[in-house]
């Protein structure tokens, strides 16, 4: 018995301290529907893909329903596949996986199907020149920022970020050996998109701060992609002594 659990037969004292939760007591999140923007690209099919196959009902979406439905039928293991409308509209958690450039124009025009939702945005905005890839720093800090600013009706947070496509979509590979960095506001939010990647083999969700650090995180996509291509690979991260 521990000192603050009271003795049978006593009054508990409204005072004493609770313990601590548990930062790896996560939700059950397998009944909620993942909806996944930009699904037909290889980020999007990937993560599509993942869950999918951990038992996840998804939906992909694209601008076009044909696309998503032709892409959704490759996938299979009962993915879905529609219009980006249907998609938000018909999922509980929406996965943002747009190419950068129309990221902004996407969300605006989805305002009213993710009202109420829960966004995870895992867009790294990013410029190339002949030196490679670098970091874009949007006018509200982050994509993730940029997406809580255009979804004031919408619970957004930021994951999956760092994750390689090429590893997500083969299915020669059972387990991906990684760690996922998620950000938000909400403690409730954060741990249901923890879950979520903890619904992946090998992968396990961990908090990383709030949206206003998402830059730091989106960027860092462009250090990994210089590591790839210097070593013929396909880093991810993993974080230590947690």
């Amino acid at each position: 018995m521990t000192s603050s659990t009271p003795a049978p037969g006593t009054t508990p004292d409204p005072t004493a301290k609770k313990a601590p939760k548990d930062p790896w007591d996560l939700p059950d999140v397998s009944h909620l529907v993942v909806g996944v923007l930009g699904g037909t690209g290889d980020q999007g099919r990937g993560l599509a893909y993942r869950l999918a196959a951990a038992g996840q009902r998804v939906v992909i979406g694209s601008r076009a329903a044909d696309r998503a439905e032709a892409a959704a039928a490759e996938i299979g293991h009962g993915v879905r596949g529609a219009d980006n409308a249907t998609c938000a509209r018909d999922s509980d958690v929406v996965i943002v996986a747009v190419p950068w450039d129309g990221h902004a124009e996407t969300l605006e025009s989805l305002r009213a199907e993710l009202a109420g939702k829960l966004v995870v945005d895992c867009v790294n905005p990013l410029g190339f020149d002949k030196k490679g890839a670098y970091a874009l720093k949007p006018e509200e800090g982050s994509a993730a920022e940029q997406a809580a600013a255009l979804l004031p009706d919408s619970r957004v947070t930021a994951a999956f970020h760092h994750l390689s496509a090429v590893l997500l979509q083969d299915a020669s590979i059972a387990e991906i050996d990684t760690d996922v960095m998620v950000l938000g506001e909400e403690r409730a939010d954060v741990e249901t998109v923890q879950a979520l990647a903890g619904r992946i083999p090998g992968m396990r969700g961990v908090f990383a701060g709030r949206l206003r650090n998402a830059h730091q995180v989106e960027s860092l996509v462009a250090n990994l992609i210089s590591v790839n291509r210097r070593y013929k690979a396909h880093a991810g991260l993993r974080v230590t002594d947690v």
